[in-house]
This record gives C-alpha cells, sequence and structure tokens, in this order.
C-alpha cells in the first residue's frame, strides 16, 4: 500500500461495483447524454468526499448505533424505490431527449446524485468501513500530507470510473435503438427498486 497506482486502483474498485447508485447514473446518461451522467458522478463523489470527511474526524463510530443503522435502512428503502418508480414512469422521454436533446439541467442530475449516495445505505457503509481501515492503516505509517494525498488518489480512482460509467452510458445511448435503451432503462430501474426492497427488509429487521 505504499504507491499512489495502488491507492488509484482501490479508488476504482470502490466505484466499480454496479450497485443502485451506478443503476441509476446508467440510466441518466441514456435519457440524457454524456454530461448528465459525468455531473450525476460527480454528485455521488461529493457525497464520498463528505462521508471520507467524516471517516477523517472519527464520526463513523457512530453509524455503529442501532438507530441510525435503522434510520439508513428506511431512508434507502424509500429513495431507492420512489427513484426506480419514477424511472419507470418516464420512459418514455427516452424518445424525447434521442430526438430533441437533453431537457432537465445538470443541477438536477449533480443533485440526484448527491442525495442518491448520501443516502445510500451500502455506499455509506461500505465506504466508510473500507475507507476507515484504509485511514487507520495509513495513518500508522505515513505523516498527514502523505495521508492526503492517498485521499485524493483514491478519489482520482472513483472520478476516472465516474468518466468510464459516463461514456458508456452516452455510447450505448448514441449506438443502440429506443426499444433498447428502454429495456436497459427498465433493467436499472427494477434493480434500484431490488435494493430498495432489500434495504426495506434490513430496516425491519433492525425494527423488530
Amino acid at each position: 500500500m505504499n504507491s499512489l497506482f495502488t491507492y488509484i486502483f482501490l479508488g476504482v474498485s470502490l466505484a466499480a461495483p454496479i450497485g443502485p447508485v451506478k443503476a441509476a447514473q446508467l440510466d441518466t446518461g441514456i435519457k440524457n447524454g454524456f454530461f448528465h451522467a459525468f455531473i450525476f458522478g460527480l454528485g455521488a463523489i461529493a457525497a464520498d468526499v463528505m462521508y471520507m470527511i467524516m471517516v477523517y474526524f472519527g464520526v463513523s463510530q457512530f453509524i455503529d448505533f442501532p438507530f441510525i443503522k435503522t434510520f439508513l435502512w428506511s431512508f434507502g428503502f424509500f429513495v431507492l424505490i420512489y427513484t426506480g418508480i419514477e424511472n419507470l414512469l418516464t420512459l418514455n422521454k427516452i424518445v424525447v431527449d434521442l430526438r430533441s436533446g437533453r431537457s432537465i439541467r445538470l443541477r438536477r442530475s449533480f443533485l440526484s446524485g448527491f442525495f442518491m449516495s448520501m443516502l445510500n445505505p451500502i455506499t455509506i457503509l461500505f465506504f466508510l468501513g473500507i475507507y476507515g481501515s484504509v485511514l487507520a492503516k495509513t495513518s500508522g505509517d505515513y505523516a498527514g500530507n502523505q495521508i492526503f494525498l492517498y485521499s485524493l488518489a483514491m478519489l482520482f480512482g472513483i472520478l476516472l470510473w465516474n468518466f468510464i460509467m459516463a461514456v458508456i452510458s452516452s455510447v450505448a445511448r448514441r449506438l443502440l435503438s429506443t426499444t433498447l435503451l428502454k429495456i436497459i432503462s427498465i433493467l436499472s430501474s427494477l434493480a434500484m427498486i431490488g435494493f430498495g426492497v432489500y434495504f426495506g427488509i434490513q430496516a425491519y429487521q433492525a425494527l423488530f
């Protein structure tokens, strides 16, 4: 763990799994193009930065409280179910976007990425746990400026994967037919709903 490349690769590894945030980013890119997908990813990265700062200052220990976990599971349930259903109800916008261009503001894409990542329990628990472990290791071996540099390398890896995902969704939007784009959008929406149901089960089990 002593090279910047290692931490860049770790950032890519953190960002690569296809979860609800990546499914939503793919759906955004298909409906609205590269820039919306990229800005959506930047919003998600902004939430990651917020959690990195929280871990650095020791806030991650509060995640272990049962009430906080239940709160996170519940919010993830509502946000993902709502987003998935909304995407299914707006499939017709894919045709509109392909013919007449973007119809929503970039700010909305940024905020969607930020709040979806911020309220995603998997992102919170997984990212805090992984980065917390990395921070615990590096703090014992390196000075503060090196820890900051390695954290930036992780963020660069996450940003790199965000760019790749935006390109993939943009290419798919240009090359595939409207029918195939709708099928992909339906699958990504169902994936978000599936994750939302999973979060709801976790919240139920935490409560009862």
